[in-house]
């Protein structure tokens, strides 16, 4: 598995739990299912931009960096999208933050399992 397919399921694995998070927000618990969805969805696509730049880049404290960006920039365009007067921006942006952090530091540790050898 490359570093970006890597990035594609450890994302979407993180944005599950990501999404569950906005089960501490009572507000908008009625929309659970479609935050989990909205949440693994965003993480797929931090995991591969991630995974992406982990191919390109072989820097753990860039790595890490790029993925709190990325992880940052998808959840305030996700908190900004929200309709009426609270966008809930330290509610969404938070582990959108902490899953981008995530997503870059194990796409920077992991090493692709090497073919063996051919006699």
């Amino acid at each position: 598995m490359n570093k970006v397919v890597f990035g594609l399921v450890l994302g979407g694995l993180l944005g599950i739990f990501d999404g569950l998070t906005s089960y501490f927000t009572p507000a908008v618990r009625a929309q659970l299912l479609g935050i989990v969805i909205g949440s693994t969805v965003k993480g797929i696509i931090a995991g591969v931009l991630i995974g992406w730049f982990a191919r390109k880049v072989n820097s753990l404290a860039a790595g890490i960096a790029f993925g709190l960006g990325v992880g940052l920039l998808l959840a305030f365009a996700v908190a900004r999208m929200q309709p009426g007067p609270d966008h809930y921006y330290f509610q969404i942006m938070l582990p959108g933050g902490i899953v981008g952090l995530i997503v870059g530091y194990a796409t920077q540790k992991y090493q692709a399992a090497s073919s063996p050898a051919r006699a």
